[in-house]
C-alpha cells in the first residue's frame, strides 16, 4: 500500500514538473512578441517626452493661452460628456443586462454602432441631424438654438463617440450580479428604486467605473467628429487633440506640451481606476 502511494507521490511531481517545464516554454516563446509589442509602444512614449522635455521652451508653453484654453474646453466638455453619458447610459446598461424583450439584439447593435463607426462619418451624421440644413436643423432654429460650432456641438461628438464605452462597462457590471440579490432585498422590504440604488448600482460599479475610464479616454482623445460637428474655434470649440494640429503648424512646443499633458491626463486616469478598482475587490 505504501508502495502505491509512493508511486502516485512520483507521478505526481513528475506530472507538476512536465507542466512547469511546458509553460516556462510557453513563456520563453512568448517573451519575444512580447517585448518587441511593449517596445514598441514604449519607445514612442518616451520619445515623445524626452524631445518635449529636452526643448527649453517646453514649460513656458504649458502657460500659453493656447494650451490653457485647449486645456479648459477639454475639461469642461468632458466632464458634460461623463455626467450626460451615466445619467442616460446607466438605465440603457441596467435594461439591456437584466430584461429580454423582443428587438433587443437591433438596440444593442445600434448602442454599439459607435464603437466602430469612423469619428469622421460620426461627425457628418451629427452635422446632418442638428446642422442648419439637418432633419432637425429647422426645428431647432425655430427654438433659437444653434448646436454646430458651439461648446454643447463637442459634447454631443464626443457623447455620441465614446458614451457607447460607459454603456458597454455599466452593461457587464449589471449582469455580473445575481438575480437573487435583488430577490432577496425585495423580500426584506426593499422598494425597486432603493434596492436598485443601495443593492444593484453598488455591486455594478466596478464595471460602470471601467466604462466610465474608457468613456473618459475616448472623449479626451476624440478628433474626428468634434472637428466635423463643432469646429476648431480657440476657446470655445478646441479641445486638446484640436490644439496639437494647429499647434503643430506654428508652434511645435505648444504642441509637445499639449500631448505630453494628454499622456499624463491618460496614465492618470488608468492609475485612478485601476486603484478603485483594486480597492472594490480589496474589500
Amino acid at each position: 500500500m505504501e508502495q502505491v502511494i509512493h508511486e502516485r507521490s512520483l507521478t505526481r511531481v513528475k506530472s507538476q514538473r512536465r507542466a512547469r517545464t511546458r509553460r516556462d516554454e510557453i513563456g520563453l516563446f512568448c517573451a519575444v512578441p512580447t517585448a518587441l509589442l511593449l517596445l514598441f509602444i514604449a519607445i514612442p512614449l518616451m520619445a515623445l517626452i524626452w524631445r518635449a522635455t529636452a526643448d527649453p521652451a517646453f514649460w513656458p508653453s504649458m502657460t500659453k493661452p493656447l494650451v490653457l484654453e485647449a486645456l479648459w474646453v477639454t475639461l469642461l466638455t468632458t466632464t458634460a460628456t461623463l455626467l450626460v453619458s451615466m445619467a442616460a447610459g446607466t438605465p440603457l446598461a441596467y435594461v439591456l443586462a437584466r430584461r429580454t424583450f423582443p428587438g433587443k439584439w437591433l438596440i444593442e447593435t445600434l448602442t454599439d454602432l459607435p464603437l466602430v463607426l469612423p469619428p469622421v462619418t460620426a461627425g457628418v451624421a451629427l452635422l446632418m441631424a442638428f446642422g442648419r440644413r439637418g432633419v432637425l436643423g429647422p426645428q431647432l432654429e425655430l427654438l433659437g438654438i444653434e448646436l454646430p460650432f458651439s461648446m454643447p456641438a463637442v459634447v454631443l461628438a464626443q457623447t455620441f463617440v465614446a458614451g457607447s464605452f460607459y454603456v458597454r462597462g455599466a452593461k457587464l457590471g449589471f449582469a455580473a450580479i445575481e438575480p437573487e440579490i435583488e430577490e432577496a432585498a425585495a423580500i426584506d422590504g426593499a422598494s425597486a428604486l432603493t434596492g436598485f440604488w443601495y443593492v444593484t448600482l453598488p455591486l455594478a460599479l466596478p464595471g460602470m467605473v471601467s466604462g466610465l475610464v474608457l468613456c473618459l479616454a475616448r472623449a479626451v482623445s476624440e478628433f474626428g467628429a468634434t472637428l466635423m460637428f463643432a469646429g476648431n474655434f480657440a476657446g470655445r470649440t478646441q479641445t486638446m487633440s484640436l490644439a496639437i494640429m494647429t499647434a503643430l503648424e506654428s508652434d511645435l512646443s505648444a504642441a509637445l506640451a499639449l500631448a505630453v499633458l494628454l499622456v499624463v491626463m491618460a496614465a492618470a486616469v488608468l492609475m485612478v481606476s485601476r486603484m478603485i478598482g483594486k480597492h472594490w475587490l480589496d474589500d
